[in-house]
C-alpha cells in the first residue's frame, strides 16, 4: 500500500526524535522569552524618550 511510510516495530527508535523535538521546542520558548524581554526594554526606552517631548 504506502511503502514510503515507515513505522518501526521497535518503538525505542522514536526516542531520539522526541528528544530532539523537545530540545528545539524548549529552545524556541527560550528564544521567544528573550525576544519579548528585549522588546519590552526597547518599548520602555522609546516611551521615555518620546513621552518627554510631549511635556
Amino acid at each position: 500500500m504506502m511503502e514510503f511510510l515507515y513505522f518501526p516495530e521497535d518503538k525505542t527508535l522514536y526516542i531520539p526524535a522526541v528528544i530532539s523535538l523537545l530540545i528545539f521546542v524548549i529552545g524556541a520558548f527560550v528564544a521567544m522569552h528573550f525576544i519579548k524581554k528585549a522588546s519590552k526594554k526597547e518599548e520602555e526606552k522609546w516611551n521615555q524618550k518620546y513621552d518627554n517631548l510631549k511635556d
